[in-house]
């Protein structure tokens, strides 16, 4: 079951934070009014123009909205301006004649009931492209680009979607990357299907059969890897390294630990996990932990070889991220599953 600090924020974000609202303006009267960061402006509902989509009045401009289904004609909204540039974004701080007001709320409180019901699982990713990171394995791979690779791939798989929301309004992060996620993927494959009648109705189907209120079916296992991930600060991807080749990826918050030298570390630091079964190294794992004092690594090997074999690189290891301006703190080479 998720933790009671995650309900209770859920909670009060459901009641007192909406999405936040990109309006379109109209292009004959766009342009007459001017708004400021944070002010709160009062606009009237002029006609529905679509599903959830709405003309509104504000300050003598009309906009286009989406907003909560069943609002009327001379219906008024509460908005507050969240940002000017580059795009003009208001949140809905309320709504007079919410006739839709009650079954957001219930729908909510489905969806946290059903989610505080499900048990506390690890965050695992799976890698949105099922090709490996690497697609040769002759040569050493470019290490900068992998790691581009593994930080695309991460990005894309839809855990961090409200933070990129967030980067998209504010004009660090284009309308192509965002439509690159399984939330909005979803909604392509949604519209792609409509145009054939033999595919529309399978689709309309799976839409019925969510079980959690309005998420579908795709959606809910990454819904719940959200919120194990910001409960547990902790995410785990699983894909291919290189053709037939595993590889699972750990990052997570550490809180402040003994070093090997037996001083304390102060605060928390990030730390970052890869594993692997090699077919002539057998069982290894690398952990990277990141803090102020430089950078600490610990490689550990199931076999007593591999494990020699470590300790005879690592001062070349450490050496060459030096070059790169990385400070090493520590290298130490331990028995698998030790670490």
């Amino acid at each position: 079951m998720l933790p009671t600090d995650v309900l209770n924020t859920l909670r009060a974000l459901s009641l007192n934070e909406r999405p936040p609202i990109v309006p379109l303006p109209d292009k004959d009267t766009s342009g007459k009014g001017s708004f400021e960061l944070g002010q709160k402006v009062q606009g009237t509902i002029q006609a529905q123009v679509g599903a959830g989509v709405y003309k509104v009045r504000v300050l003598e401009q009309m906009l286009h909205m989406q907003l909560p289904e069943n609002l009327k004609s001379g219906d008024v909204v509460e908005l507050q301006v969240l940002s000017i540039q580059p795009r003009l974004t208001f949140s809905l701080a309320a709504l007079n004649n919410p006739l839709s007001a009650p079954d957001t709320l219930s729908n909510t409180s489905l969806l946290l009931s059903a989610l505080s019901q499900k048990p506390l699982g690890k965050a695992y990713v799976t890698a949105a492209q099922s090709q490996p990171l690497i697609s040769e394995t002759t040569e050493a791979p470019d290490t900068a680009a992998l790691a581009g690779k593994l930080q695309d791939s991460l990005s894309k798989s839809g855990l961090f979607y409200e933070a990129h929301q967030a980067q998209w309004i504010s004009g660090a992060r284009s309308t192509a990357q965002l439509l690159q996620e399984p939330q909005n993927q979803l909604t392509i494959q949604a519209r792609t299907v409509t145009d054939d009648p033999n595919t529309a109705s399978r689709a309309n189907t799976s839409q019925q059969d969510s079980s959690i209120s309005n998420i579908p079916n795709q959606l809910q296992p990454l819904v719940q890897q959200q919120l194990n991930a910001l409960e547990e600060r902790q995410v785990f991807w699983q894909g291919l390294a290189w053709p037939n080749q595993r590889m699972d990826w750990e990052i997570h918050e550490e809180s402040s630990r003994q070093n090997a030298a037996g001083y304390e570390d102060a605060g928390k630091q990030w730390a970052t996990q890869i594993r692997m079964d090699l077919p002539h190294l057998g069982e290894v794992a690398a952990m990277l932990r990141f803090s102020s004092k430089g950078l600490s690594i610990t490689l550990d090997a199931s076999g007593d070889a591999t494990r020699v074999l470590f300790g005879s690189a690592s001062s070349q290891l450490t050496a060459a991220l030096a070059e790169r301006g990385i400070t090493v703190s520590s290298a130490l080479v331990m028995p698998h599953g030790k670490s």
